[in-house]
């Protein structure tokens, strides 16, 4: 088989073609650079591509759609460059098991199997039958070093990952093909329908949560207003070092730390207000609900958002929209100073298992009508913990608001989702 490769700056995924081709010499210089540029590999006389790859060693990334037939994508395979420049590990791939010619790309119905591998030799692979009466199973791969690791081959010595998929018998013969010079020009940003290498969870206007008049929605609720943030105390951190963690399961160290000057800093929540027509009620209902909480460290605004990592994380393995945080098994999250981890998860403890109101009230305040339940106060160290509540178990996102010089000036965690930005003073989503 005659296969037609393509050199381009990026794929369109919604249209299925090659954006700005470039020729073989760019192409090795942008390989060289470590920029991002993709590979098309086309059977000569067919619509459909065969397989695309994108290279991005700046991103440590190789991606590569595989393709059927009737233009449907069938496979991923997410590939990272780590440590050692010679081999690539194959970090996550998803297989779609179309039924039939006519199952539409993605249809909801179509069973699928992920596998993520790490390099420590840890892995999951899920199958999802899906459909009306689907589930998922979950298993720990059976991967040998061979199948976790593949060989780095150089520029323009790649084999076609697709040729099993596609049943070819014998090796392909690559016809590389050289864009006219008119197809090459042009510059600017690739469309958002164009591939890009996989991002972490991006943080949204978290800011705006905490701005008076700013109108959102969280999908069920068509609008809510933001009011002023609501003051719950201060957080003493004298050891300069903020946790932020469950205290229900992190007891030999939070999760993740943060280093702040040491000081005392206000405990906020951000708030929206919304009206709606309640059937218990027989009218309308205004409430007012908690959308995240805040450790405010500096009134500078912020200027950029980040997501805090804990110490083993590594952004290189991270695959679209993964996230990291910290973990509770108890619908419980804090805030507290990291130098007296250890005896503030004590006392913690004990204020939950005995309750406050028989306990030293200069080292325990019951915290009531907020997402915030209890502080505690280590006298040696003076250092606090401020224990709130989450919505369910599971993994919390810790967002950090740095201002234009790079300062922490404020730690957030969102209750739930981050809510939709409406727009200033125009008509609702559902108008």
């Amino acid at each position: 088989m005659v296969v037609e490769v393509v050199y381009a700056r990026a794929w369109d995924l919604r249209a299925r073609v090659p954006w700005r081709p470039i020729s073989v010499e760019e192409a090795r210089e942008r390989d060289a650079a470590g920029l991002p540029y993709v590979v098309v590999y086309q059977a000569v006389g067919q619509k459909a591509p065969l397989e695309v790859r994108l290279v991005s060693w700046r991103d440590h990334y190789v991606g590569l759609w595989i393709y059927d037939a009737q233009g449907r994508r069938t496979c991923e395979l997410d590939m990272r460059l780590l440590d050692d420049p010679t081999r690539l590990l194959r970090r996550y791939a998803v297989r779609w098991h179309y039924t039939g010619p006519e199952m539409a790309e993605f249809d909801e119905a179509c069973p699928r199997s992920t596998v993520d591998l790490f390099p420590d030799g840890r892995g999951r692979r899920t199958e999802e039958s899906r459909g009306k009466h689907g589930g998922s199973y979950i298993t720990v791969p059976r991967v040998s070093d061979d199948e976790r690791w593949t060989d780095r081959p150089a520029f323009g010595e790649w084999p076609l990952f697709s040729a099993r998929s596609h049943g070819l018998t014998e090796p392909p013969v690559f016809d590389i093909t050289e864009p006219p010079v008119a197809a090459t020009a042009g510059t600017g940003l690739a469309p958002t329908t164009c591939w890009r290498p996989p991002r972490p969870a991006q943080p949204g206007p978290i800011s705006e949560l905490f701005r008076p008049g700013v109108r959102v929605t969280d999908g069920y609720h068509p609008e809510m207003t933001v009011v002023e943030p609501r003051r719950i105390g201060t957080l003493r951190v004298p050891s300069g070092l903020l946790a932020v963690s469950g205290p229900d399961i992190d007891k030999d160290g939070p999760h993740i730390t943060i280093p702040v000057p040491p000081g005392e800093y206000v405990l906020q929540e951000a708030q929206v207000r919304h009206t709606y027509h309640c059937e218990w009620e027989e009218g309308e209902v205004t409430r007012t609900e908690t959308t995240a909480l805040r450790v405010l460290i500096s009134e500078a605004p912020a200027v950029t958002w980040e997501m805090a990592l804990r110490p083993d994380d590594d952004r290189r393995l991270f695959i679209e929209d993964q996230i990291s945080g910290f973990d509770t098994h108890g619908a419980t999250g804090c805030f507290a100073d990291a130098g007296a981890w250890g005896p503030l998860i004590a006392l913690f403890e004990k204020g939950m298992i005995r309750g406050v109101p028989d306990l030293d009230p200069d080292v325990y305040e019951d915290i009531s009508d907020s997402m915030f339940l209890l502080r505690t106060r280590d006298r040696a160290a003076g250092g606090e913990l401020a224990a709130f509540a989450t919505i369910a178990d599971g993994t919390y996102p810790v967002w950090v608001g740095r201002s234009g010089t790079g300062a922490v000036v404020a730690v957030v965690v969102l209750v739930e989702g981050m809510p939709d930005l409406l727009p200033e003073g125009g008509a609702t989503a559902g108008d």
